[in-house]
């Protein structure tokens, strides 16, 4: 018997908890995030040599982020030392300037994408929490431009002068009269937004509006800071890197268990790739789940119930609905 697929208008008001963002939602906003991966992008666009290529071989790995650090934290090693190493610097800058290049060609523009934000934030206003596994700027920018708005509604990511703050259930608590309903905001995987700097201290980088993007990239070429997301590698892989940042760590291990009753999914592929993710939300205690569908596809359907049952539990009920559907993402109510 085919899945129904429902419209977010007539089971929105059950499902007002969590939301969990995958890759569709950002391809929502824009076709240049459909991009399979950023390695791959470097590769196709010929921007990796053979040598760096080797690296990312050498540690089984297709984390532009992960194969980063590792060699700027061996050039900075041999920079406080005076080794002179050429070929490690050479590596880093051209790891570094490869990534640069990639955000850069596939990364929208502010001004292309901003008319979706307000529709974007009425439709998570509804949630208390927001989880993006998305590394791009997209949900930061519509926070930023929702909050400009003051109505009243407050979206809040935790983060105090450029640092988190180890209380973040504290910001659920309204600091003001005016400030009557929050969302927080979380990156299991990290963000553009988000960054480790020369002793490791993680931050998240401050710019302006739409100079954004193009800050965070000057700040990657300066040397001081190298990128904190985890977008590409196997399960197991992203679960090391997620343990090697106290940021990611931190919501891996407390926020994803604490989602609330019902959760909805938008955007999301369940690929084995994030199994991890499903894992921990078992934690949470959730009792429905609403997942958004393209098309109508109900091999899709079929797959991630079956998942859901598998990694959450026979007990959780499971609702379709469509992604277009009026009030669901970008799409106006």
């Amino acid at each position: 018997m085919p899945y129904v697929i429902e419209q977010w208008a007539d089971i929105s008001e059950s499902f007002n908890d969590s939301v969990l963002l995958g890759n569709g939602a950002s391809i929502g906003i824009d076709r240049s995030f459909s991009y399979p991966s950023l390695q791959q992008h470097a590769i196709d666009n010929g921007l990796l040599t053979h040598h760096v290529q080797r690296l990312f071989s050498h540690f089984d790995t297709n984390d532009f982020e992960l194969i980063l650090r590792l060699v700027w934290q061996a050039n900075r090693v041999n920079l406080a030392l005076e080794i002179t190493d050429n070929e490690t610097q050479n590596a880093y800058e051209h790891v570094r300037d490869c990534l640069i290049q990639a955000v850069r060609s596939i990364h929208p523009e502010y001004c292309e994408v901003e008319e979706q934000f307000t529709d974007i934030a009425l439709f998570l206003s509804s949630f208390k929490t927001v989880l993006s596994l998305n590394y791009d700027l997209s949900l930061y920018w519509v926070i930023m431009h929702a909050n400009r708005d003051f109505n009243g509604h407050c979206f809040k990511d935790c983060f105090l002068h450029g640092e988190f703050d180890e209380d973040w259930q504290r910001f659920r608590e309204s600091i003001s009269r005016w400030d009557r309903r929050n969302t927080l905001i979380f990156y299991p995987h990290g963000s553009l937004i988000l960054a480790r700097n020369v002793v490791e201290q993680e931050e998240k980088l401050e710019a302006g509006g739409g100079d954004l993007l193009r800050a965070i990239l000057r700040q990657w070429e300066s040397g001081e800071y190298i990128p904190l997301f985890v977008s590409e590698g196997t399960s197991s892989q992203k679960v090391k890197a997620i343990h090697n940042s106290h940021y990611l760590n931190t919501v891996y291990r407390e926020v994803l268990p604490k989602v609330g009753n019902n959760l909805t999914i938008y955007g999301w592929g369940f690929g084995e790739h994030d199994i991890h993710i499903l894992r921990r939300l078992a934690e949470s205690g959730v009792t429905s789940v609403a997942i958004s569908v393209f098309g109508a596809d109900q091999g899709y359907c079929t797959r991630v119930h079956q998942m859901i049952l598998d990694h959450i539990g026979n007990d959780v009920e499971v609702v379709f609905f469509d992604c277009m559907s009026p009030g669901a993402w970008n799409n106006a109510a």
